[in-house]
């Protein structure tokens, strides 16, 4: 019988560990279909995904401070059905949600497993079924972030299309050589050592300057500073004619979309604010590609953060702010400030999450908004539809600690479908689909040059 394999989680990923306790760090993917799925071949297709990746059936076992994975020889995910058909719209609030949007919010919430401190054992990957009214399904993946960043899910999803495009016969095939029985190394054992090389003094200094400037940002208003947090959604979405205006102003001017949706937001948030305000945009950039020692899998937390503060006066055009936020951006990647800055990020989430009082109204906020320096992009539309899913939506909680906005950005089909993710009711859903819609029109009009 073969053994389970275990070792300890890294710095980054212990950060993921604590702040999924309060709230941030559920990933989520949904995908809404307008037949019922099957749900043996789906577990199958699962299953399959957890042979190929142990990190998917994995435990994360807590000892008092201490985090470590272990690792089943075996597969053992359970699909869970849910019949909601006779319910209609079950959220708090005024505004109706699209079945798909729905069950992507009762999942970001369903953190119990990892909120509970007294579990000594969790697992890290759930699958969902929902039947809901008018004939809609809706499956729910949901996953610990230390075992799925953005790159992981876009990874999951596209394996999952391909197994469920498979025969039957082929689909239920044992193949024990295909079975890897590790979760790859940590990213702090895998990046450059030369990249991480930081005087002790100068650690000390950019220890001190975040903490003092994170005290010197504005953040957006805050609707309810006491009520218990939960992460609620507001889609924005492009069509293609105006996404292909935004891509060849990103093009002409040098820069990806991070900086355009950075630049859009910061706008939107300052809108008519008086004076000059201090803002906070993290960025997280993907460091698969630059790390020392090749991943022996792909799945896992591989992504770092770069912080960057922006003043904002009032009067700015897009595309300049847009070049100014990349700029920075790009500057400090350049530098390896997304390495050598890893661990004191990650001790500041860490003290946030034990200190709430250190950030505002003990607001838990780190920053005003969150991007991704890559923009995913999306033209398996058609494979999509073959296996009868017509829509989907991923992204990840941050009701705990983190960003007032996280944006999760796709292109499909031509199209930028963005997931905006806050935190309720520190924020309302009328204030964040305000600031939202503020940044559609202000990406709409910049557009406008770069048509043809």
């Amino acid at each position: 019988m073969t053994e389970r394999k275990g070792r300890t989680v890294g710095g980054t990923e212990c950060s993921w560990c604590k702040a999924a306790r309060g709230g941030t760090g559920v990933a989520v993917i949904t995908l809404r279909s307008s037949k019922p799925p099957n749900t043996h071949r789906l577990q199958t297709a699962l299953h399959k995904l957890q042979n190929s990746h142990p990190i998917l059936r994995s435990t994360l076992l807590q000892h008092t401070n201490t985090f470590s994975f272990l690792t089943s020889p075996t597969p053992f995910l359970q699909l869970t059905t849910h019949d909601l058909s006779s319910n209609q719209n079950n959220t708090n609030d005024s505004i109706s949600l699209s079945p798909l949007q729905q069950i992507l919010e009762l999942e970001l919430n369903n953190d119990s497993e990892w909120r509970d401190a007294k579990r000594d054992s969790t697992e890290m990957f759930f699958g969902s079924v929902y039947a809901l009214p008018n004939n809609v399904w809706v499956v729910a993946l949901r996953l610990h972030v230390v075992a799925c960043d953005r790159t992981t899910a876009v990874s999951l999803l596209g394996e999952l299309l391909e197994l469920m495009e498979e025969k039957e016969e082929i689909l239920s095939e044992e193949n024990d050589k295909k079975v890897k029985h590790e979760a790859s190394l940590a990213i702090e054992d895998l990046v450059p050592r030369e990249k991480t090389k930081k005087a002790l003094l100068a650690r000390g200094f950019d220890m001190l300057g975040y903490s003092l400037n994170s005290l010197r940002l504005t953040n957006m208003k805050f609707c309810d500073t006491k009520a218990t947090r939960f992460s609620q959604v507001v889609r924005l979405q492009l069509n293609q004619d105006d996404t292909k205006g935004v891509l060849a102003g990103c093009a002409l001017n040098g820069i990806k979309v991070c900086g355009v949706l950075s630049a859009a937001g910061l706008m939107a948030a300052h809108g008519s604010k008086r004076g000059s305000k201090k803002y906070g945009i993290v960025t997280l950039t993907d460091c698969r590609s630059t790390l020392q020692s090749r991943l022996s899998d792909n799945f896992g937390f591989y992504h770092s953060a770069i912080l960057n503060s922006h003043e904002m006066k009032g009067g700015e055009t897009l595309w300049e702010l847009a070049k100014k936020t990349y700029g920075a951006f790009a500057n400090s990647k350049k530098c390896n400030k997304h390495f050598s800055d890893m661990a004191d990020l990650n001790f500041l989430m860490c003290k946030a999450i034990e200190n709430p009082g250190l950030t505002p109204s003990s607001s838990l906020r780190t920053a005003i908004m969150s991007v991704f320096e890559d923009t995913v992009i999306d033209d398996s539309i058609k494979k999509q539809r073959e296996v009868g899913v017509e829509d989907y939506m991923g992204c990840a909680s941050v009701h705990g600690v983190g960003p007032s906005i996280a944006i999760f950005d796709t292109i499909r089909d031509g199209s930028l479908d963005c997931a905006c993710v806050y935190p309720a009711p520190l924020h309302s859903r009328e204030q964040m689909q305000e600031v939202v819609g503020k940044m559609k029109a202000i990406l709409i009009d910049a557009a406008k040059t770069f048509k043809k």
